[in-house]
C-alpha cells in the first residue's frame, strides 16, 4: 500500500474532508407501487437481487418502465433501505432497469466520487453506523426514510487516493467472487451426484430387486416438539432446531437421538433440514424423524430426504397463508432402501461433498468467509481518514 500512502501524503497530508451524501450523490427511490408483472419486457429488481440486479425473474412491461422519472444508468449505486441496510452494488449495464421501493438509487457526481468507491464507503464501518443511527429499528421490517438516506457523512479524498482503494479493495472481493463461484460449480457438482446416487427408479417397479420401498411412517418415529422460539437462550448448552437453517441454543433437551429436523410450517417448508446425533431441543412447529428400523442408516435417510423430499412436499403441502406440511405428508413419502453396504457408499460419497460445500470449519465456504472478513478489515482500515479542518 505504499502507492496509496504517497498519493494521500501528496494529495491530501492535512487529512480528509467529509462530506453529506447529498452535496456529492443524488439519491432516488424506486417505485411506491406493487408492480403488475409480466412474462419479459424490463427486469424488475428488488432487495432480494442487491447482489445481482439483472439476475431477477421478474419483467414489466415497458410503457410501465417509461412511466419512471428516474432510470437507472451506468455507474449508479443500487442501495437497500429495508432489511439489511446499506448494502450496494454498482450498475455496470447499459440495459434497462426497474427498481422497487425497497432499494434507494445513488447517483454520484463523478467529478469528484468514484462509484465504486461510493460502494465500498457505503459499506465501511462509519458509514453503517451513519445509517444506523438514521434507521427506524422499531419498524418491521427496519428501514431508513429516503429522505435520511442523504444526511449520512463520508470521507472523500482526491479521486487518485479514491482509485488507488478502489483497486486494493477490488482485488479483495474479485478473489472471494472466484471462490464463491467455485462453491456455486462444487454445489452443481454435489447435487448432480447425490441426484445420481440416490435414484433407484420408482416404487411401482422400477427400482431394482435389491431396493425396498418403504413410507417414512413405516421405518421411522416422527413427531414435532414442544418448545417456543422464546424459550431460546443466548448460549444454551443443547442445539435448539426451530423453523430455519440456523439453530438456536437451549439449556435443556428434549430428545437424546439420531433424527432428521424440518420445517413444518413458513418459508423453511422444503428448504430447511438438520441432521443430528444426541441431544437437542425443538420447536413445536418443526419435525423430527427419527429412524426405527434395522437395516437403515440415519445419515443415509438425511441424504435421501434432503434430495427428494422437496420436490415431493412441493406437490403436496397446505398452502394457505402459511405453506405448512401435515403429518400424513410425511407419513406417506415413499423411501428407496438399499443394502446397508449401498447405503454406507452413498453416505461416505455425499458427506465428503457436503463438508465441501457446507462446513464451516474447512472446505471452500471457511476459506470464503477468512477472506470476507479480511477484505473487511481492510475495508475500514483505508476508510479511516483524518478529518481536515
Amino acid at each position: 500500500m505504499t502507492k496509496l500512502n504517497e498519493l494521500i501524503q501528496q494529495l491530501c497530508p492535512d487529512g480528509v474532508k467529509y462530506y453529506t451524501l447529498n452535496t456529492v450523490c443524488n439519491v432516488y427511490d424506486g417505485t411506491h407501487k406493487t408492480p403488475k408483472y409480466t412474462d419479459s419486457g424490463i427486469k424488475f429488481a428488488s432487495v432480494e437481487n442487491i447482489a445481482d440486479p439483472y439476475a431477477t425473474e421478474k419483467y414489466i412491461s415497458v410503457s410501465d418502465y417509461e412511466k419512471y422519472k428516474i432510470k437507472p444508468q451506468r455507474n449508479d449505486l443500487l442501495m437497500t433501505r429495508i432489511g439489511s441496510i446499506g448494502v450496494c452494488t454498482v450498475i455496470e449495464s447499459d440495459e434497462p432497469l426497474a427498481y422497487y421501493v425497497s432499494l434507494a438509487l445513488l447517483r454520484p457526481d463523478n467529478s469528484i466520487l468514484n462509484s465504486r468507491y461510493l460502494k465500498h464507503a457505503i459499506e465501511s464501518l462509519h458509514c453503517r453506523k451513519e445509517l444506523r443511527k438514521r434507521t427506524l429499528v422499531n419498524a418491521v421490517p427496519i428501514k431508513i426514510n429516503m429522505g435520511d438516506i442523504g444526511k449520512i457523512t463520508l470521507p472523500v479524498p482526491p479521486l487518485p487516493v479514491q482509485s488507488e482503494i478502489v483497486r486494493i479493495l477490488d482485488n479483495f472481493t474479485e478473489l472471494t467472487t472466484e471462490l464463491t463461484t467455485e462453491l456455486t460449480a462444487r454445489k452443481k457438482q454435489y447435487e448432480f451426484y447425490r441426484d445420481k446416487l440416490l435414484t433407484f427408479g420408482d416404487v411401482r417397479g422400477g427400482a431394482t430387486s435389491d431396493v425396498v420401498w418403504k413410507t417414512l411412517a413405516e421405518i421411522a418415529d416422527i413427531s414435532t416438539g414442544s418448545s417456543n422460539t422464546d424459550d431460546a437462550v443466548k448460549d444454551g448448552c443443547y442445539p435448539f432446531f426451530v423453523r430455519s437453517q440456523q439453530p438456536l441454543a437451549k439449556d435443556e433437551y428434549e430428545y437424546d437421538e439420531e433424527a432428521i429436523i424440518t420445517a413444518g410450517d413458513g418459508v423453511g417448508v422444503g428448504k430447511v433440514f438438520h441432521y443430528i446425533n444426541g441431544k437437542y431441543a425443538l420447536h413445536q412447529r418443526a419435525y423430527r424423524i427419527h429412524p426405527a428400523t434395522d437395516g437403515l442408516l440415519g445419515k443415509y435417510l438425511y441424504h435421501y430426504f434432503v434430495a427428494t423430499f422437496p420436490k415431493y412436499i412441493g406437490q403436496q403441502m397446505y398452502q394457505g397463508s402459511v405453506p405448512s406440511i401435515r403429518r400424513p405428508m410425511l407419513n406417506k413419502f415413499q423411501v428407496a432402501i438399499p443394502s446397508l453396504d449401498v447405503q454406507s457408499r452413498i453416505v461416505n460419497v455425499l458427506d465428503n461433498f457436503d463438508a465441501i460445500c457446507t462446513d464451516l470449519s474447512s472446505g471452500l465456504p471457511a476459506e470464503i468467509e477468512a477472506r470476507q472478513k479480511q477484505y473487511e478489515y481492510y475495508r475500514d482500515k483505508l476508510l479511516t481518514f483524518t478529518p481536515a479542518d
